[in-house]
C-alpha cells in the first residue's frame, strides 16, 4: 500500500491495493441529485477519477477545478469524475460556486465503498486521500497516481500524458 502523509504526519490507508491492469472495481457512489450512481455505467469511456478529501480545502479546490477545465480538452469520449467524502449537497453547491459543469462530482459518503474498493480511505480520518485513477474503456485500471503528501497536488502533466495514451 502507499504511505501518505498530511503535513508531514503519516496516516494509514485502508482497503484494496488495486494495481494497474486489473479490472476497475465498480462501486455504487451518490450523486448530487441524492441517486445512486454505478462506476460500470461509464464503460465504453475513458475515466478520469480524481479523488480529493474535500472539496472545501484549498487543494482539493484546485485540483477540482484544473481537472473541470482539462475536461473541456479531453472530449466527449473521456468521462472526468471527482470522487470524496463531501455530502452530495455539498459538492453541488461547490460546482455551482465555481462554475464546474464539466465535471461529475460523486459522493462516498455512504458506505465508503469506493475508498475501500481502491484503497484510498484514510483509516482515522474517515475521509479519501487524494489520488488519480485513470480506467480505459473496456474497465481497466491503466494508471494511478496516489499523492504521497495529502496537502500537495498531483502531477497534472503525467496525468494528461497518460489520457493521451489510452
Amino acid at each position: 500500500m502507499a504511505k501518505v502523509t498530511m503535513k508531514g504526519n503519516p496516516l494509514a490507508l485502508v482497503g484494496r491495493d488495486i494495481k494497474i491492469g486489473e479490472s476497475a472495481p465498480d462501486c455504487t457512489l451518490v450523486a448530487n441529485d441524492l441517486s445512486e450512481f454505478k462506476l460500470s455505467s461509464l464503460k465504453g469511456k475513458k475515466v478520469v477519477l480524481s479523488v480529493v478529501p474535500s472539496l472545501d480545502t484549498s487543494v482539493c479546490d484546485l485540483q477540482t477545478k484544473r481537472f473541470n477545465s482539462e475536461a473541456i480538452k479531453l472530449g466527449s469520449d473521456v468521462a472526468v469524475i471527482t470522487i470524496s467524502m463531501d455530502l452530495p449537497f455539498a459538492q453541488a453547491r461547490w460546482c455551482g460556486a465555481t462554475g464546474s459543469h464539466q465535471i461529475k462530482t460523486l459522493s462516498d459518503h455512504r458506505n465508503a465503498e469506493f475508498g475501500n474498493a481502491y484503497g484510498v480511505l484514510l483509516k482515522d480520518l474517515r475521509l479519501l486521500t487524494r489520488a488519480i485513477f485513470l480506467v480505459d474503456a473496456n474497465g481497466v485500471l491503466s494508471y494511478k497516481q496516489i499523492v504521497n503528501e495529502i496537502t500537495t497536488e498531483p502531477d497534472y502533466h503525467e496525468v494528461l500524458d497518460a489520457i493521451k495514451k489510452l
